[in-house]
């Protein structure tokens, strides 16, 4: 036996290729390679300056007696020396010319890489450099042809000077000039689609038409149009919708026997509606489909350097450990008169199943009885019986290992299951016992309910849903409200809060940790849901899929209020606490948020190391069908999550039971541990964000509104009437529309609103609902508007 134990200790211990590629993968390897790789960038733009100076001399010694260079007294003139003169005259005279400068640059930015300076796509740069570097190698060598034959290099080397000269007799001058131009074009369709765009106005002539329609004025046929004021640059405001007609006042002084009623036929208001009243058979400007990433087209999503990689993360087999509680399995089972006909092991990362057949006649209450009488002969903790297991004629009985290994984030994210999936929502949470990783839609669930004691691992499976979502969605697409009465739990995440943190118009902070701000919070998230549904009742769709496809095919008009709408994921870090302090206050919210927000793409994960009834009331688990428990100290709370015993057996450091549907599946949680999450976070915010975080609608408590007899109506704002009109036109009175439109904080924007309802335009605030509005349409509000005057 010591002999076997000393071969097996040999065959795990490393080879010399072992080690080698762990010298490679070292993080100190990678900083010193980076920093000489930077070095080396600055010495070669050093020779490669001092070569437009000093070329012209140093190029005789050179090509006279090279031997010469290696003494003291060579005579060479560059800045970098005889190796530096070296360098560059090959580089630039013989190579690739002015170009040449492009090697520098890829040369910094590799080695800011391995530095972990900067966070950079070394492929994107490698191919970006490289055909730089060939297009400006040609370019130069065939457009100054006849500017350098005097001087001392080729400002295309000796590479661009025979490509350029061969594509020449091959194609023609003409010839070559295009394909210049094309390479050029694909160049920039390869960095930004944005190209074929501008191409596409570029060949249509648009800015021709624009011009002569310009200078030919109003058309006679087309009334003046007012454009509001968008926030996103991308959407074209529909010309057709919300416009305003203005009359000669001669028509009306010629035709004074006119009766109003006739009068009323001719008001624009009348031709728009009639326009544009059903988005279903809206079809918007023969563009490109419209691209929710296009504001931040160059997020880079996070790579998988970032997490750690940990050496005993894979299960190995002990066979002796396996043969001993085989053993004692049969033997305990015999012991209470019960034969089994076969025995089968399946090892995990933290436990291992075992499969058992028993003989014919034997009840399988009798072995579900025996689990204490099982732990005992195998000195373990959190032994679980399944009896049976579903979807197989056996029973499983599943031990904790003696040598539990850890699952990294890294190796779940780095899975092919995880890459190549589909889901809307992937949420990899761990392995399961057959090692397979364990992945989820939270789409489909659509709401999640966590749970357990305290040290069990349930932060850290928040942490490992959030990390999954930010490695596969982009910040177009996904927007997180983080809810952390801790305080100290999910304020790592605040450096991402304009990439992918929603909140209040008026909350200084993303991360929400007081009480009051939860629930004005949640009011908001049920105003939001309620105006997605407006939305999606206009668009004739059913979810928020359909709608987002509509609206991406542009068949929805923008200026009828349809936007692109991100997934959002409340995730709420101690719900106990809150309904303790709050109570109904915080449960009617998300009660009614988890009841219909599924179609409009809005869900839910709620923890809590209480999971007691008064905690995790019947409203709650009824509308949160997926559950998560880690392990808990009493059967009665494993009751309370998963409505069955099994929680309470659980080994702890993130051994949890996923359930949704008929039975559990028990999964080994990933871990994730908080300096990865820090350096995903510091990885998203270096990268460009959006000007302020995404913002929930205003609410306003109904018991604590404002009085509008203290507003003064002798300083209006200067923005009074364009949002006066803005709200006619939208006929929706909402203080998150004017902050929006105008880009303005809320602070002014709720003054604007203040004014207008002291000037009759909007009505008193109705709490969660929006305001309503006072003018029919823009007839009447000039009226009022002039009244004021």
């Amino acid at each position: 036996m010591a002999k076997r134990k000393t071969d097996t200790e040999a065959f795990k211990k490393p080879g010399s290729t072992n080690k080698f590629i762990a010298f490679l993968t070292n993080e100190t390897v990678h900083f010193v390679l980076g920093l000489a790789l930077v070095i080396f960038a600055v010495y070669l733009l050093l020779a490669f300056s001092s070569f437009f100076f000093t070329g012209a001399g140093d190029q005789s010694i050179l090509e006279a007696d090279p031997q010469k260079l290696s003494s003291v007294n060579n005579g060479v003139r560059n800045y970098a020396g005889s190796r530096g003169a070296q360098l560059a005259s090959y580089l630039i005279d013989r190579c690739f010319g002015l170009a040449s400068f492009f090697l520098l640059i890829f040369f910094a930015v590799v080695g800011l890489k391995l530095m972990r300076v900067r966070a950079f796509r070394l492929w994107k740069w490698f191919i970006c450099c490289s055909l730089l570097l060939v297009w400006f190698s040609i370019f130069f060598g065939f457009a100054f042809v006849d500017y350098y034959q005097d001087s001392f290099f080729r400002w295309g080397g000796g590479h661009g000077e025979f490509i350029s000269a061969w594509l020449e007799s091959q194609v023609g001058t003409p010839g070559v000039w295009m394909i210049l131009l094309g390479t050029a074009i694909c160049f920039f369709i390869y960095i930004s689609t944005q190209t074929i765009i501008w191409l596409r106005k570029l060949l249509s002539l648009s800015f021709i038409k624009r011009r002569k329609k310009e200078e030919a004025g109003l058309s006679t046929d087309k009334p003046f149009v007012r454009e509001p004021v968008v926030s996103r640059p991308e959407v074209q405001p529909m010309p057709d919708d919300g416009m305003k007609i203005e009359f000669q006042p001669t028509e009306t002084e010629e035709a004074p026997e006119m009766e109003p009623e006739e009068e009323v036929e001719f008001e624009p208001e009348f031709n728009i509606e009639a326009a544009t009243d059903d988005d279903e058979n809206y079809q918007g400007p023969e563009r490109e489909p419209y691209n929710p990433k296009l504001d931040l087209e160059n997020y880079h999503f996070p790579v998988l350097d970032l997490m750690k990689r940990y050496d005993n993360n894979e299960p190995t087999i002990n066979m002796d450990e396996q043969n001993a509680n085989k053993n004692r399995i049969i033997n305990t089972l015999r012991s209470f008169g019960i034969e089994i006909s076969s025995i089968k092991a399946t090892v995990g990362p933290t436990v291992t199943l075992y499969e058992i057949t028993p003989e014919q006649g034997v009840r399988i209450s009798k072995i579900r009885g025996l689990e204490d009488d099982i732990a005992l002969s195998l000195s373990a903790l959190g032994i679980r019986i399944i009896a049976p297991i579903p979807g197989k004629g056996t029973i499983g009985i599943e031990v904790p290992n003696s040598n539990p290994k850890v699952v990294s984030m890294h190796s779940i994210i780095n899975s092919r299951k995880f890459q190549e999936s589909t889901f809307d929502l992937p949420i990899a949470f761990g392995k399961t016992i057959t090692n397979e990783v364990f992945m989820v839609d939270l789409c489909k669930m659509p709401h999640v309910l966590v749970a357990g004691a305290t040290g069990q691992g349930k932060s850290v499976g928040l942490n490992a849903i959030i990390t999954s979502l930010l490695y596969k969605k982009h910040p177009a697409e996904l927007k997180f409200v983080l809810v952390d009465p801790k305080k100290v739990e999910f304020s790592i995440y605040s450096v991402i809060e304009n990439h992918f943190l929603a909140k209040l118009p008026d909350g200084k902070e993303a991360i929400i940790t007081d009480v009051t701000k939860v629930i004005q919070t949640l009011n908001s998230i049920c105003m939001e849901m309620d105006s997605r549904y407006d939305l999606l009742k206009k668009a004739h769709v059913r979810n928020v899929k359909e709608y987002n496809n509509k609206f991406i095919s542009r068949k929805l008009n923008p200026e009828r209020g349809h936007k692109f709408m991100p997934y959002i994921v409340v995730i709420i870090d101690e719900f106990g606490d809150l309904i303790m302090t709050a109570g109904k206050e915080i449960e009617l919210p998300i009660a009614r948020i988890a009841q219909l927000a599924r179609a409009i793409g809005i869900h839910m994960v709620i923890a809590t190391q209480r999971p007691t009834t008064n905690i995790i009331t019947g409203t709650i688990k009824a509308n949160f069908p997926a559950r998560v428990a880690f392990r808990v100290s009493a059967m009665m709370d494993s009751r309370t999550i998963l409505d069955r015993p099994g929680a309470n057996q659980l080994i702890g450091r993130g051994d949890m039971l996923f359930l949704q549907g008929a039975d559990p599946v028990r999964v080994q949680c990933a871990f994730v541990d908080t300096p990865e999450v820090e350096e995903i976070t510091k990885y998203i915010a270096r990268q460009q964000s959006y000007p302020v975080a995404f913002h929930l609608p205003e609410y306003v408590n109904p018991d604590a509104g404002s009085d509008p007899g203290d507003v003064d109506m002798g300083r209006l704002d200067p923005l009074f009437e364009e949002a006066a009109r803005l709200i006619v036109i939208h006929q929706q009175g909402s203080t998150s529309l004017i902050q929006r439109k105008f880009s303005i904080g809320y602070n002014r924007a709720g003054r604007i609103m203040d004014q207008l309802e002291k000037a009759g335009i909007v009505g008193p605030s109705e709490g969660s609902k929006t305001r309503q509005v006072m003018c029919m349409d823009e007839t009447d509000l000039e009226m009022l508007l002039n009244n004021l005057q």
